[in-house]
């Protein structure tokens, strides 16, 4: 799938070394379709890193996708450079004032996870942005502290700190391979976690509304849906890089933190050895069967429609 992105985003041109397709605006008026036009609102703390992550994902189908990145506009992050926001993010105020309507919405997660929901600094916005959602994206997917926020506010089930940080690698268990989301997944596949929270999985699985696709004996529930497919829910992080729980790792360890190494996770389980990649093949065909099955083929033509 070509990604349409600014041919100037920092992220762009890494993944254009990569030899992933990446299409300037030009290009894409001449194609005569209709691009899927998805929204990512990131909320982690280094922006480009995980923009590179997940238009990555996004690029691999044969369709057209137009990308907003979004940020809030009631926290500034300390850690992203100001300009880079101004060139390249719209803030919630300003996709709503320009009445935009989205086929998809990512959501990613957040380094808030052990505050209360209402602690966090931008959590009022957030509810504005998920209530707009629902009227205003056909389908969502929230990914690991997002998805427990839409957890939360969306049905009510709360999270709760754990005694050892979810750190590393861990199998997960596929446990319907009817739904479309995992359509061509194996039984078993492997996924990076890192939090300190958990779901409350008993009221998650007793949820009605609520589909468990995929769990770890270990990290838990690893993907879940509503049965109409246009709220998922991602609680851990098949985006990220090779390298990203080690950088974690070693930024705890810098600030003092009683960081333990993330589990299965280093080669040989040497600190420092980075493990071959064993999870981008399913999170990319995860990403493919939510991007055919619950937008490409469920959301109106006229994108005005959607409600």
């Amino acid at each position: 799938m070509p990604v349409k992105v600014p041919l100037s985003l920092p992220s762009a041109r890494s993944l254009i070394k990569e030899n992933i397709f990446i299409m300037d605006s030009e290009r894409a008026v001449n194609q005569e379709i209709r691009p899927l036009r998805i929204a990512i609102l990131n909320l982690m703390p280094n922006k480009i890193d995980t923009e590179t992550q997940l238009l990555r994902l996004l690029s691999n189908n044969p369709l057209q996708v137009e990308v907003v990145l979004l940020r809030t506009a009631s926290y500034n992050p300390r850690n992203a450079k100001r300009g880079h926001l101004e060139t390249f993010y719209k803030t919630f105020e300003e996709t709503v004032k320009d009445g935009m309507k989205f086929d998809g919405l990512i959501v990613t997660g957040a380094p808030v996870e052990k505050l209360e929901f209402e602690r966090v600094a931008y959590w009022e916005e957030l509810k504005r942005i998920m209530d707009w959602a629902e009227h205003n994206v056909y389908s969502s997917v929230y990914i690991c502290w997002a998805a427990q926020a839409a957890m939360y506010y969306l049905y009510g089930i709360d999270k709760c700190v754990v005694p050892k940080k979810i750190f590393g690698i861990f199998r997960s268990k596929v446990l319907d391979k009817r739904n479309p989301l995992v359509r061509g997944f194996d039984d078993y596949f492997y996924a990076p976690h890192s939090r300190h929270t958990r779901i409350d999985e008993q009221k998650v699985k007793s949820c009605r509304d609520i589909d468990v696709l995929a769990e770890s004996g270990e990290a838990g529930i690893y993907l879940a849906a509503d049965k109409s497919l246009r709220r998922v829910f991602v609680f851990g992080h098949g985006e990220y890089d090779a390298d990203t729980l080690h950088n974690e790792y070693v930024r705890d360890v810098e600030n003092g933190l009683d960081a333990e190494p993330p589990q299965n996770y280093y080669k040989g389980g040497v600190v420092g050895e980075l493990p071959e990649l064993c999870w981008r093949a399913h999170e990319s065909l995860l990403i493919s069967n939510w991007m055919n099955y619950c937008v490409y083929q469920a959301t109106p033509y006229d994108i005005d429609t959607i409600d």
